[in-house]
């Protein structure tokens, strides 16, 4: 199909859905005055409520239609001034594209890049662009690789489809936005009814009387009825556009290795995939890790110690793993792109250009005083509540976070000891110490009784019982040693960024074998305390 046609059903289909969203609350508007010109007060009332409750949620589902579809990206702005290297490598790469130049260059902290540009008129009219860089493909990636990345973004802009492109994509922000929009409203219907379904049966039991199962009603059959021409629509327009958006992503990429090079340009697809799965592990194991505890990694580092995670040499073999195996992703008739692999497979099949991938610096280069903008990033995308927790230096960070999590994990078993006698000052081991002399006096398993119980765990007696009480009783227990070591002995919990922390002693030894070989009889069958005592008693400082 030619670049006029496929012009003019992208035009047929975005103005098909906005008739549609038209259409049908006119239907039911011109059912409702017929209802009333020609037939008897009764019947007219009835078709009036039914259209009523068919054409609001109608009414609320297209008013989505008015919006951008884009949420707004938070993210650093830098100016020419701020990071001139920065932006002439962009305005070069738009060049050769053959595109203008974004009007502004925003930084953020997602693994990914941008272009979105404000257009008008469906698309047909140029709006502000903007560029979004993220700092972990910056941190991540070469300065090749980071051409080919930007370069893929530019090409939606730089040839001849690109009106189209606005068109298209404008038609399925329409329709996503308003399904979207149906869908949120049936699940605040949801929500409402189970909501008054739970009050009538907590009243009707304070009553004495037994709780009615209630129906979901004419709202919801409304709700679905009216949802219905809307979701087919969707179906239609998003298979219909299916094809044009993935020869789009197909020719930026081509566009992209003529321009980086093809071996960059493959090169960045794959470690692209793996950054993304890095970002992600960095963000909830390390850089958030002590929001629990109100602790946030020092200034800069949130986003900055990415590259610490990057270069641990226990780390290479993974991250090589995921470069070599990018995602497949799943076959749909919906998606706008073509898999990470079916990408790589396309370019690497390009003729050779001559253009060898050769060892090249970091593209966070590119940036002016590289570790104020990481600080200043900071300042702009993480909320205010992030921005007034504590600050602590990596080791005292994972010592303190640690920490808390040990004291969260122990709290159930310290609380179902709190019958049992303390000798000496309060604390983790005058709690360890109060349980290795129930242990020992045969209380094991009525402390252990005490714990949280899942609702099969309540039910089961005898051994079965136990099994499912052992795996808490020996985390709590775990977690408890811990604690009684950091207290007694001067252990702490030290970071790694090639394996979880570890708790080691003063002297760099190691805890998480002898705490678990010392704890394993504790809890067992026939219980031994001797090796726990043991443990503590040569690890005391």
């Amino acid at each position: 199909m030619g670049t006029s046609l496929r012009l003019l059903r992208a035009f047929a289909l975005l103005a098909g859905f906005h008739l549609l969203a038209l259409a049908v609350p006119g239907a039911l508007l011109g059912a409702g005055l017929a209802a009333w010109a020609w037939t008897p007060a009764a019947v007219a009332v009835t078709v009036t409520v039914l259209s009523v409750l068919l054409g609001v949620p109608v009414v609320r589902g297209t008013l989505a239609l008015g919006g951008t579809g884009r949420a707004d990206v938070a993210g650093l702005p830098v100016t020419d001034a701020e990071q001139p290297e920065l932006w002439r490598t962009v305005r070069s790469l738009a060049e050769h594209v053959g595109t203008r130049a974004p009007d502004v260059i925003l930084l953020t902290g997602d693994a990914n890049a941008g272009v979105r540009e404000d257009a008008r008129l469906l698309g047909l009219l140029p709006g502000p662009r903007r560029l979004y860089v993220g700092v972990p493909l910056l941190t991540g990636l070469t300065e090749p690789q980071l051409h080919a990345v930007l370069a893929h973004e530019l090409a939606h802009y730089g040839n001849a489809d690109t009106r189209l492109a606005g068109i298209t994509h404008r038609g399925r922000d329409s329709v996503l936005r308003t399904v979207e929009a149906f869908r949120e409203q049936e699940r605040k219907r949801v929500d409402k009814e189970r909501s008054r379904q739970e009050k009538a049966a907590a009243k009707a039991i304070a009553e004495g009387r037994e709780a009615e199962e209630v129906s979901t009603g004419r709202a919801g059959l409304t709700h679905r009825l009216t949802a219905k021409p809307f979701l087919a629509y969707a179906r239609v327009c998003l298979r219909a556009t299916h094809g044009a958006d993935r020869a789009q992503e197909l020719a930026a990429d081509r566009t992209a290795a003529r321009i980086a090079g093809r071996d960059a340009t493959a090169s960045a697809l794959r470690e692209t995939a793996a950054l993304d799965a890095a970002h992600d592990f960095y963000m909830s194991r390390y850089a958030t890790m002590g929001v629990p505890a109100g602790l946030l990694p020092p200034h800069g580092e949130v986003f900055g110690g990415l590259r610490r995670l990057l270069a641990a040499p226990g780390r290479q073999e993974d991250l090589a793993e995921l470069r070599g195996e990018p995602p497949a992703g799943e076959t749909s008739p919906y998606d706008t792109h073509p898999s990470p692999a079916d990408r790589i497979r396309l370019i690497e099949a390009l003729p050779d250009d001559g253009r060898a991938a050769a060892p090249a610096r970091p593209a966070l280069a590119l940036l002016r005083d590289a570790d104020r903008v990481l600080r200043e990033l900071e300042s702009a995308v993480l909320t205010p509540e992030a921005q007034a927790l504590e600050r602590a230096d990596w080791p005292e960070l994972t010592h303190r976070t640690m920490h808390a999590l040990a004291l969260e994990e122990a709290r159930p078993l310290r609380a179902a000891l709190a019958a049992a006698p303390r000798a000496g000052t309060p604390g983790a081991t005058a709690d360890l110490t109060a349980f290795l002399d129930a242990v020992d006096a045969g209380l094991l398993w009525q402390i252990a009784d005490r714990l949280p119980k899942s609702p099969e765990a309540a039910r089961a007696t005898g051994r079965a019982a136990r099994e499912f009480l052992r795996p808490r009783l020996h985390s709590g227990l775990y977690s408890l040693t811990e604690l009684a070591l950091a207290e007694t002995a001067g252990a702490r919990w030290t970071l790694s960024w090639s394996e979880p922390a570890r708790l080691l002693l003063p002297t760099g030894a190691g805890t998480d074998e002898a705490v678990a070989a010392a704890v394993r009889p504790a809890v067992g069958d026939v219980p031994d305390t001797a090796p726990l005592r043991e443990l503590l008693r040569t690890s005391t400082v």
